[in-house]
Order: structure tokens, then C-alpha cells, then sequence
């Protein structure tokens, strides 16, 4: 099997996995269409292909995301450009904020202490999802146990024995600065960065941790 086709796979799971987890997030956080969402660090395609849970939804980058609203008559989006550990909105400034597979990527605790603070500051519901530290599989680099290295070595099994390495060839800035952004969390870290959400634990298998959600379903 080529490499190319374990990405395939893996993108089809991926599709699979976030269609689910969306389910989920309307089914627990019931969003109405007189409310406000801010996607911290999501994409438009994430919401134009289905109908919009809310009135408006932001998203929100670190850089500028190319989309066209007019294309869309039936959403109402709108991207903004800033910096998720140091959001420029009021407290309680939208009912509902949504991150998904983000909070690992802002890089030290101390930065993902920043991040889960303002996104509990902003908003009233929270849905807060990240891949678990728990599992064997390093879901960015599509490899075992990558992520329980030392960092010494870690840059190098990368580079060099992972799908990612091998397909990306990345320059050694690329690999140093993916290398050093992803911190994958545990599930005592998501409780200790959320206090006041519920924790849930998505399994692979049915046995093991995939990603963990921190969920307030309150508006405040």
C-alpha cells in the first residue's frame, strides 16, 4: 500500500469523524438561529456544506482566509484575522465559541493556558475538541508513539520514519517549527485547562482515547 493511500484513508476517516463530532456538538450544545459562534482556528468549508446551526459565525485565524460570502446567500460568515490566546472581543461576546483540533498547534502550556482561558472568557457555550496525548497513534504525522519521544530524537523520526516526513520533505525550518508547535494534551490537562466543562473522550476502537471535547453547555 502505498503512502498515498494511507493519506486516502485517513482523510475518509477524517471526513467521517468531524461529520460525527458535528452531529454531537448540535445534538448536546442545541445552537439556535438567533445565535453568535466564533470558530477559533477553523475553515468556511467546515460549515458551507450543511445548514448553519447559528445567525453568524466568525472564524477566526492567525492568518487571512480567502472567502467569498456572496458564493454562500444561505450562511452567514464572516473570517477574521487574530491570535486565539489574546482575542480582541469583550467577555461573553458570543454565545457559543467552537475550536477543533486547534489548541494543540499554539505550543507551550503556558500558551495553551492563554488560549483555553480566552476562549472560556468569550464565550458561553464551549465545545473545545483535541486529539489525545493517550493514543499510539500521532494523528498529524500519521504515526505510533512519535509524540511520546524525547524531543532530542523526535525531529528526526519525524523527518525520517513517518508518512508525513516522507511525503511533505519538509525544510529543517518547516520540521523544527512543526515539531515544536504540537503539544498534544492529556485528558487531566483538558480537565485542568476547562474546570467548568464536561470532558468527553472520543475512542478509537472502542477502546482507545482519540481526542478528548471540553463541552459548557451554559450561556453566560
Amino acid at each position: 500500500m502505498s503512502m498515498i493511500s494511507i493519506y486516502d484513508i485517513y482523510h475518509v476517516l477524517l471526513k467521517f469523524w468531524r461529520r460525527r463530532r458535528l452531529a454531537l456538538f448540535v445534538d448536546l450544545i442545541r445552537p439556535s438561529g438567533s445565535e453568535t459562534m466564533l470558530d477559533v482556528g477553523g475553515y468556511p468549508g467546515s460549515w458551507i456544506e450543511r445548514p448553519q446551526p447559528v445567525q453568524r459565525i466568525d472564524i477566526l485565524n492567525i492568518h487571512e482566509i480567502g472567502f467569498d460570502s456572496d458564493e454562500y446567500p444561505d450562511h452567514a460568515i464572516s473570517t477574521l484575522v487574530g491570535d486565539g490566546c489574546a482575542l480582541e472581543f469583550d467577555d461573553g461576546s458570543y454565545d457559543i465559541v467552537f475550536s477543533n483540533s486547534v489548541i494543540e498547534h499554539v505550543g507551550s502550556w503556558e500558551k495553551q493556558q492563554e488560549f483555553a482561558a480566552e476562549l472560556r472568557r468569550v464565550g458561553g457555550a464551549l465545545w473545545v475538541q483535541t486529539p489525545a496525548y493517550e493514543c499510539p497513534i500521532e494523528p498529524h504525522f500519521l504515526a505510533p508513539a512519535v509524540h511520546w519521544l524525547p524531543r532530542s530524537v523526535r525531529r528526526f523520526v519525524v523527518r525520517w520514519l513517518t508518512p508525513w516526513g516522507w511525503l511533505q520533505r519538509p525544510t529543517r525550518e518547516e520540521l523544527e517549527r512543526m515539531v515544536d508547535e504540537i503539544r498534544l494534551l492529556t485528558r487531566s490537562e483538558v480537565l485542568s485547562l476547562f474546570p467548568d466543562c464536561e470532558i468527553l473522550t472520543e475512542r478509537l476502537l472502542w477502546v482507545l482515547p482519540q481526542s478528548y471535547v471540553a463541552v459548557r453547555r451554559a450561556r453566560s
